[in-house]
């Protein structure tokens, strides 16, 4: 009885944690505090923002794909030195994270995400919809992405997407 609630109490733990990732990595791209943005990945790892179709129909063209840390921190480089884009902020709206599948230490979790973007003017839309499908891992006891692939459901993206979803 004692080993089945310890389980239990794991999964409590472990959900929360998972949980505390996805809300901290929204936060951080919110805040605009990108630096620290592929913090949030293990070394080895992918980034991927994908229309539904073409995820759907398992075709590989991406608006972003990023295939390890050292390529996010060269995004983020590239975000603040060499994009030239109105200045804007985002605000996420995510719901029903919900992990589909473990396989030993290694999660799949879906997340549910709205943005909204304000440009400086006021104005503020609808930015891009979809979901998030993650491959999450602990490294020394922390919640990573290995793998976050950016499903969106929008058929157009108003503007250049530079800053990360």
């Amino acid at each position: 009885m004692k080993e089945l609630h310890l389980k239990e109490l794991n999964k409590v733990i472990v959900k929360d944690e998972i949980e505390e990732l996805i809300h901290a990595y929204v936060q951080c791209i919110d805040g605009d505090h990108l630096e620290e943005w592929p913090e949030f990945f293990t070394e080895d790892c992918l980034y991927q923002i994908i229309s539904r179709e073409n995820y759907e129909q398992n075709l590989p063209a991406s608006i972003i794909y990023c295939d390890s840390k050292g390529m996010l921190k060269d995004r983020v480089t590239a975000h603040r030195q060499a994009n030239i884009f109105e200045k804007h902020v985002y605000r996420h709206i995510v719901s029903s994270i919900r992990i589909t599948n473990q396989e030993e230490d290694v999660y799949t979790v879906y997340t549910n995400y709205a943005v909204f973007q304000t440009r400086l003017n006021g104005y503020s839309e609808v930015y891009n919809v979809g979901k998030y499908i993650d491959t999450i891992v602990f490294e020394n006891g922390q919640a990573k992405f290995k793998e976050k692939k950016v499903v969106y459901d929008s058929l157009v993206i108003p503007t250049l997407l530079v800053t990360p979803i």
